[in-house]
């Protein structure tokens, strides 16, 4: 039997150790999901969101803990890892929740003479959600919490460095009474996850990662005529225009590149500054970033804690190595600790386009920040990426972030606000940040198929 191991970055000990599914067990998964199913999706709409609230209850009594296992599987210190459940993970599963009679009540038609006409939205079935480790409650609720309230039943397949994540999902809904097989979880290899994906048993399939591991999920889902929602990578852009609150647009995006050492498909990664306040900019963003604590997640006191692992640090250490060899400064004094995953923060100045720490996914501590003359040129470089999933902008006058945000290629416009989901709003992506659209009402129709009723009087 194969078994897969959670290596930790606090220590590079071996934390969690699982054994993988073999073919009978993803077989009879799969058999009690669509069985499952079946049943569950004639439980009262109503009944069924009692029970998700019930989830959500028993996952915040358990915050604290799931905070400490955090730290220990991906890295993120303490102080914060509790409120991955207690603010966005239960925020966005109260909206879905609330909002779930209107997005799957009946669509009336205009009225026929003779005929009764409206469209009725029924579960896709079987949704299989593949989770990444970043955040891994908060990405996976997206899709978890509005497929079991519409109906369908649920497969998760969680990354090898947060498996805990999945069996913690198990323990709150059978606290909540959740029948057996609406919820399920499997511990895969990459080649069983292709199966399962390609398995005639799964009705929509839920993937958030890397760009590469969303076209292998294309691959596998291209013989079957099944819907897939590909939440991928970004290289999200800020403008601070002229007219800023600069107080403010420092401490955001400071924070916004930094938290959760930079891990974070909506994180900031590449600053654009107006030419009248980019020196006073960096001058407090170098000062802000120093004061991050870079050390044991385990600590209270530490607010920056290991990348997931050596291999992405390096990755990062390579970005910037690489710009400062062509021109860039490295700026903030925390000393680093090469060949571990502690990776000291960095603001850099000096960078260009011609730098991958400016056009390739970093996903770590840095904030590289480029001076501009004006909008035209701001609205150029940040448009001038290979993906599309945030961009903000920092200034008083909303009628110029309108008018900006229009001619930005991104599936979400902040202004004076940046790295957060609204589960009011449709969370999308374009070109290689992905496809499909998660939370708000829209993100019901993805797990969800319209079936028509035409009937003569």
């Amino acid at each position: 039997m194969k078994r897969q191991k959670t290596i930790s970055p606090v220590d590079g000990s071996v934390y969690v150790e699982r054994p993988l599914a073999e073919a009978a067990e993803i077989d009879a998964t799969l058999d009690r999901a669509m069985t499952a199913q079946k049943n569950w999706r004639q439980v009262p709409l109503g009944d069924r969101l009692v029970l998700l609230g019930r989830f959500v209850e028993a996952m915040e009594a358990n915050a604290d803990a799931i905070g400490v296992e955090l730290a220990w599987q991906m890295g993120r210190p303490v102080r914060y890892g509790a409120m991955e459940i207690r603010r966005g993970f239960a925020e966005r599963a109260r909206y879905m929740i609330e909002i779930a009679p209107r997005a799957l009540a009946d669509l009336a038609v205009e009225p026929k003479q003779g005929f009764t006409r409206f469209i009725r939205r029924e579960p896709v079935g079987v949704v299989f959600t593949i989770a990444p480790w970043n955040y891994p409650y908060l990405t996976s609720v997206n899709s978890i919490v509005p497929a079991i309230a519409a109906g369908n039943a649920v497969v998760l397949k969680h990354s090898a460095q947060t498996p805990l994540c999945a069996e913690r999902y198990a323990e709150a809904f059978r606290a909540a009474g959740l029948p057996e097989g609406v919820f399920s979880f499997l511990h895969l290899s990459h080649e069983d996850v292709e199966r399962v994906i390609g398995d005639s048993r799964v009705g929509f399939v839920a993937f958030t990662g890397s760009v590469a591991g969303g076209h292998a999920v294309q691959r596998a889902a291209a013989g079957r005529f099944i819907g897939t929602a590909l939440e991928l990578g970004g290289k999200d852009p800020a403008y601070v225009r002229h007219d800023a609150d600069l107080a403010h647009a420092v401490e955001n995006l400071v924070d916004g590149a930094m938290f959760n050492s930079g891990q974070s498909c909506c994180g900031i990664e590449r600053i654009y500054v107006h030419e009248r306040l980019y020196d006073e900019f960096v001058e407090r963003a170098v000062k802000l970033t120093g004061e991050y604590v870079l050390g044991n997640p385990l600590d209270p006191a530490t607010t920056l804690g290991p990348m997931v692992r050596t291999a992405a640090a390096e990755f990062v250490r390579g970005q910037i190595a690489e710009a400062v060899s062509m021109g860039a400064a490295a700026h903030v004094d925390i000393p680093d600790r090469e060949g571990t995953p502690y990776l000291s923060p960095r603001v850099l100045t000096g960078v260009s386009h011609k730098m991958r720490v400016m056009t390739e996914e970093t996903f770590g501590p840095v904030a590289p920040v480029m001076r501009v003359s004006s909008d035209d040129e701001a609205v150029a470089l940040m448009n001038d990426s290979a993906y599309g999933l945030t961009a903000a902008i920092w200034t008083s006058d909303a009628g110029a972030a309108v008018e900006i945000g229009g001619r930005i290629e991104t599936g979400t416009w902040f202004q004076n606000r940046c790295d957060y989901l609204d589960p009011a709003l449709a969370w999308t992506g374009v070109r290689d940040s992905g496809r499909g659209c998660a939370l708000s009402v829209l993100g019901y129709e993805q797990l969800t198929r319209p079936k028509s009723f035409h009937m003569r009087q």
